[in-house]
């Protein structure tokens, strides 16, 4: 039987990992902010679901999750119509420091994520509350829908769009 994990637990492992997790995402985004967003989105992902995982298989487990999270950002509509920025990448990758405080987002700014998410109207709360929320992938929630899958994407890349409007500078800087 696993042993409970306890949110400062969850924090150790955070501190652990948190260059390994970035460096994979790192390595195929190309694209040090959106690493950063990847690696808190592993994060969370694997917090939600550390009861699946066997703890002497925490380090394969992680990169497995961030190596999908990167896949997934690839695969993504989001990715494949924004244009590539000629700004450098800022930051070497083996220097980052940062607490676990500020990877994991805080309970009350999940609820206003959450919050956020259930003010969209129509197409796009639906899909964003089964991508953002329930963890679907855009092919589960096309066939939930009976949507296209490229009209889901849209409807999510534009989702995103609303939500970076409504948040931008409202959270504190994770």
């Amino acid at each position: 039987m696993r042993a409970l994990m306890t949110n400062e637990n969850f924090n150790a492992v955070v501190v652990q990992y948190e260059k390994l997790v970035f460096t994979v995402c790192y390595q195929l985004v190309r694209d040090y902010h959106e690493a950063q967003n990847l690696t808190q989105e592993t994060f969370i992902s694997a917090y939600n679901h550390i009861d699946n995982c066997d703890q002497a298989n925490l380090k394969p487990w992680l990169a497995r999750i961030a190596t999908n999270k990167a896949k997934d950002y690839l695969k993504s509509a989001y990715y494949r119509h924004t244009a590539l920025s000629d700004e450098p990448v800022g930051e070497d990758v083996v220097s980052i420091e940062r607490s676990p405080d500020d990877i994991t987002l805080s309970k009350e700014q999940e609820q206003y994520i959450r919050d956020k998410i259930y003010t969209l109207k129509e197409p796009y709360l639906k899909v964003s509350v089964m991508f953002f929320l329930e963890e679907k992938s855009p092919d589960e929630i096309a066939v939930l829908l009976g949507r296209p899958k490229k009209t889901v994407q849209t409807q999510l890349y534009r989702a995103k769009l609303a939500l970076q409007t409504m948040l931008k500078g409202e959270l504190c800087d994770v």
